[in-house]
């Protein structure tokens, strides 16, 4: 039998901080391979006539995946320092549709997600990534929840 795979899902908020230390405990103890995922979502650019120069929208998609591949060295850099090899993904669509389409090509075993724990309201009006990553999972999901601290200042 062949080591087993974590998919840590991140959007590299305060929010996601226990899921990382969660995840980065398991590869540990586990001695499994661990891959950090993180969903770049296509930028909604607003101008007043609801028309976005495709260059305009190509400078802010760069913007934005330069952002995420800065974030992901980083969080790959302490994963490193935690004791932790692991792989940062860079995907790309509707966010849990490309966590478990990673999962499968990754042959993950396990997902593990963070949660902002929004409650009432905002978790209606926005929604759940990690509910969502439930629902389309191919594999069994660890939902992690926030700090206190995390979900008052995200």
């Amino acid at each position: 039998m062949g080591r087993t795979q974590i998919l840590l899902a991140t959007d590299f908020s305060s929010a996601s901080g226990p899921a990382w230390r969660r995840a980065v405990e398991m590869s540990r103890d586990g001695r499994a391979s661990l891959f950090i995922a993180h969903v770049l979502e296509p930028p909604v650019p607003f101008s007043p006539d609801g028309y976005v120069l495709p260059r305009m929208y190509d400078e802010i998609a760069g913007v934005v995946r330069a952002d995420a591949e800065k974030r992901m060295r980083r969080l790959l850099e302490r994963t490193g320092k935690a004791g932790v090899q692991a792989k940062g993904l860079l995907l790309r669509g509707v966010p849990h549709e490309a966590i478990a389409r990673a999962a499968r090509s990754h042959r993950a075993d396990q997902i593990v997600v963070g949660t902002h724990g929004r409650r009432g309201f905002s978790r209606l009006f926005l929604g759940s990534v990690a509910s969502r990553v439930l629902a389309a999972a191919p594999c069994p999901v660890l939902v992690v929840p926030a700090s206190r601290k995390a979900r008052r200042s995200s």
